[in-house]
């Protein structure tokens, strides 16, 4: 084939699209990306005082072999290998994630009422409409008004009746009732679960550290600081914000899908107005560096409780031991979500960030004074939310978009949370090359 692919976006979706297209011999594409480093919200950042940053508090686990032989290809065995030891903040005490298989760390009261919640909806067979309904007839009222409805709604800052329930799978942790009743009564712990208990992480820069990988390989068809402004579908042609145009025949995009209907050209009101119903929430990252070595163990703690505003604390320096300037350090990645009527105010959020460390625990006041470094990155689309109306108005888009050869992937670019792990989104670009050149099913990214 001689058609010209352009991918648009240089984060986990976009650079599967390219070593994709780069891995098979195939000449006739380019990349653009319109930040100054590739990566998206996998990128990277190192400070003044040489702490490492990500973009929250992501892991590197796989459903892929592709993937995994890619990880080992680019990373030549230069990654940690980590079991996941990740806990609850709750009623001032450490649980042990998932919650529901731990509640015997709980005050006495507090597991009658999640044992009695559980015992309860055994009985039930009602239909669970939405997010909410699901939460409450699978795991009980005591259960969910101990930590999952509280921790939900401050993760996505959104109502999570009208959420649908489709997207859980492996995201949330079921419950077996018998195991839990096991272990309150014989005191053991279960803290396996889930596909990322054990995962990888770069040895050198972070998360980025693994899609700076990628560069060299893709360098002859990358063009960095191109932001596009406007895809004319009729003549397949690109617009650039420097004036530069592109033609295409195929086009890989990674940017929001409420963004990219405002670009498309000529206008499509319902594709706009169907954009404008697609929901998300963003987050603010306080990085927290202080001269002080880690002595934890732990990987993330979950905070479902408003008394203190992040939703996770990711202990960093425990992933790699260069994720710090040198031994005698630590760092901590705090996350708080916001919604498009919530925004955290960027100048008081690390303060307040760090007076929430303090109540909870996770440093001392003797730490506070040894902080030697604050970081903060603000993303306005962090999570896109799996609202009810969701997959009506992504078909909506999508069937367009599809139509003019337009194949929108990746976390926003897919806008299904439930494939938005970096796996997921390197495979959609990976499967998306695949469908163009060889016409193969796309497995992860569905209608």
């Amino acid at each position: 084939m001689s058609k010209r692919i352009v991918i648009l976006g240089a984060g986990p979706t976009g650079l599967g699209s390219a070593y994709r297209l780069a891995e098979l011999g195939y000449r006739h594409w380019d990349i653009y990306e319109k930040e100054n480093q590739v990566g998206g919200l996998a990128s990277s950042f190192k400070d003044q005082k040489g702490f490492t940053w990500d973009v929250g508090g992501h892991v590197i686990f796989s459903h892929y072999s592709y993937f995994d032989d890619l990880f080992e290809k680019l990373l030549e065995n230069q990654y940690a290998e980590l079991t996941r030891e990740s806990w609850i903040w709750l009623l001032d005490q450490w649980v042990p994630y998932p919650f529901q298989n731990n509640i015997r760390y709980l005050p006495p009261d507090k597991i009658w009422e999640c044992v009695l919640g559980l015992l309860n909806v055994q009985k039930s067979k009602t239909v669970h409409r939405n997010f909410k309904e699901w939460i409450l007839g699978t795991f009980g009222q005591g259960i969910a008004d101990c930590f999952l409805l509280p921790y939900n709604m401050k993760l996505w800052r959104y109502p999570l009746e009208d959420m649908s329930r489709d997207w859980i799978e492996e995201r949330v942790s079921v419950v077996d009732a018998e195991k839990v009743l096991r272990n309150v009564i014989l005191g053991e712990d279960d803290k396996g679960w889930g596909p990322n208990s054990k995962f990888k992480f770069p040895l050198y820069g972070g998360t980025g550290g693994f899609f700076s990988r990628f560069e060299p390989l893709i360098s002859d068809h990358l063009w960095m600081e191109k932001e596009a402004i406007r895809i004319d579908v009729k003549n397949k042609e690109i617009k650039f914000a420097d004036g530069q145009n592109v033609a295409y025949d195929f086009l890989i995009t990674t940017i929001p899908l409420d963004r990219l209907v405002r670009i498309i050209h000529p206008l499509q009101e319902e594709l706009i107005r169907a954009g404008s119903g697609l929901k998300y929430c963003g987050v603010c990252v306080v990085g927290i560096g202080i001269k002080q070595s880690q002595a934890d163990s732990k990987c993330w703690v979950y905070f479902p409780e408003d008394k203190v505003p992040f939703y996770r604390v990711t202990y960093f320096s425990h992933y790699s031991p260069f994720n710090v300037p040198e031994e005698g350090y630590t760092s901590f990645i705090c996350e708080t979500s916001y919604s498009g009527t919530k925004q955290d105010n960027a100048t008081s959020i690390v303060e307040d960030t760090i007076r929430g460390l303090l109540r909870t625990q996770v440093i001392s006041d003797r730490e506070r004074d040894q902080i030697v470094s604050q970081y903060l990155i603000q993303r306005d689309h962090a999570y896109p939310i799996p609202s009810l109306s969701r997959d009506r108005t992504l078909k909506t888009i999508q069937t367009y978009l599809m139509q003019n050869d337009i194949y929108s992937r990746g976390r926003f670019g897919a806008w299904k949370y439930e494939i938005g792990n970096m796996d997921h989104s390197v495979m959609m670009g990976v499967e998306a090359v695949d469908k163009i050149l060889n016409d193969r099913e796309e497995k992860t990214w569905k209608m």
